[in-house]
């Protein structure tokens, strides 16, 4: 998934990485923390961290790589348990398979 971390800004740092459901898949885990849907509620966000309140943007990685909402051109860090998974079935560019960022 696409994870953008907003902190009350439009742009924050982001990441590739992989999210896990509960049973009811209203709750995200992603690196011991917990997000809940704001169900629309938010503004340019979708999820808030339950222990933080911290709020993101989580969504699926696209293809062609325009994840950033305003299509900014800064580095979005993938982790690496994804990184290959990434670059070879999503983007379809085996070739940057070893790259750890994607912008």
């Amino acid at each position: 998934m696409y994870i953008e971390h907003k902190a009350g800004n439009l742009i924050g740092d982001a990441r590739i990485g992989r999210v896990y459901f509960n049973r009811s898949g209203k709750t995200l885990y992603y690196q011991g923390r917990r997000f809940q849907s704001l169900k629309g509620d938010g503004y340019k966000c979708n999820y808030v961290d339950v222990d933080s309140g911290e709020t993101f943007w989580i969504s699926g990685p696209k293809r062609n790589g325009g994840d950033r909402l305003y299509g900014e051109r800064l580095p979005i860090e993938i982790d690496e348990d994804v990184r290959e998974e990434y670059w070879i079935q999503i983007r379809e560019l085996p070739k940057r398979a070893a790259e750890s960022d994607a912008q």
